[in-house]
Parts: C-alpha cells; structure tokens; sequence
C-alpha cells in the first residue's frame, strides 16, 4: 500500500494535523509527518516533493496557515494528488489560509478541505489510494454505514424523546 505524506508548515499546526493521523491509523493507512515551511525551508519541501513518488507515497496533505503557501509549492514539485489543509490562524480566522490553499494556478492543483478540516484531508487521501486497493474501498464502505446508523440512531432517540401530540 502506498503511505500518505503529512507535512505541516509548523509544528504549532499539530493539534490539526493530529486529526488526520487519528483517521490514518483507524484505516491503518501508512504514513510519514514531516515539518517543512516553503519560506523557511524551500529546498527541504522540494526535495521531499520530488522524490515522494519514488519513496512511496500515494498522496500528499499539506497543513499550512497564514500565507498558506505549503501546498502549492508541494504540488508544484509532483504530480502525485495533494491535499491542503488551511489552518486557523490569529489574524484573519482561517481565511488567509484558505484563499491561499484553494487559489492555485491553472496546471498545479490542490484539493482543499475546510479550515481545519484534517479528518476530511485524511479521508479523502484513503479514497484516493481506495481508487487500488479494494480492501481501503470496503474499509470506507464500512465507515460509511457505521457513520449512517449512528446518525439514524440518534435520530430515533430525539425523535422519540421530542414527539408533540
């Protein structure tokens, strides 16, 4: 199975990217979590980006808040699918972050998820690697159903306890 790269911009954006790897390991979904900043450390980022094909990955997730520029610049050194997650920050809620994330130019794209919407990051790397792997397919199949009859089952305890007549 090809493993999934998480790269945080820093590591203030752990808490965040922690949700992902909780998601990961449910799947048991190899993985690797880097800190590289694509200000502070380009070179490093790069070099992770260009040979994260020939060192197994499948799919790269990218944590980043503020300039948000992680993703972009991962996705500009590989073809392999990224995934961004804009992080919350101080100044602007998130919203700096996700401009940054979700606007990337024509020919380079990242995927986004919601402000820091790690959970859904890690969910749909597993699609993604589920597109070969039929075993990860059945896996989300479960969860799916799991996650339907938790919703239904609390359906039926409110309905239950909230009924006018």
């Amino acid at each position: 199975m090809k493993k999934v790269a998480i790269i945080m911009g820093s590591d203030s954006d752990l808490p965040i990217v922690e949700k992902a790897i909780g998601i990961l390991k449910e799947f048991k979904v190899p993985y690797e979590t880097h800190v590289y900043s694509a200000h502070r450390t380009p070179g490093a980022a790069r070099l992770f980006a260009v040979s994260a094909r020939e060192n197994g990955f499948g799919v790269v997730i990218c944590a980043a808040g503020m300039a948000a520029h992680l993703a972009g610049a991962i996705a500009a050194n590989t073809t392999l699918p990224v995934i961004g997650i804009p992080c919350t920050s101080q100044a602007l809620d998130g919203m700096d972050a996700l401009l940054s994330t979700v606007m990337m130019p024509s020919g380079i794209p990242v995927a986004t998820v919601a402000i820091d919407g790690a959970k859904n990051a890690a969910l749909l790397a597993i699609q993604i690697l589920a597109v070969e792997d039929e075993t990860l397919a059945k896996a989300l199949d479960d969860k799916r159903e799991a996650d339907a009859s938790q919703i239904l089952e609390k359906d039926r305890r409110i309905a239950a306890e909230y009924h006018a007549e």
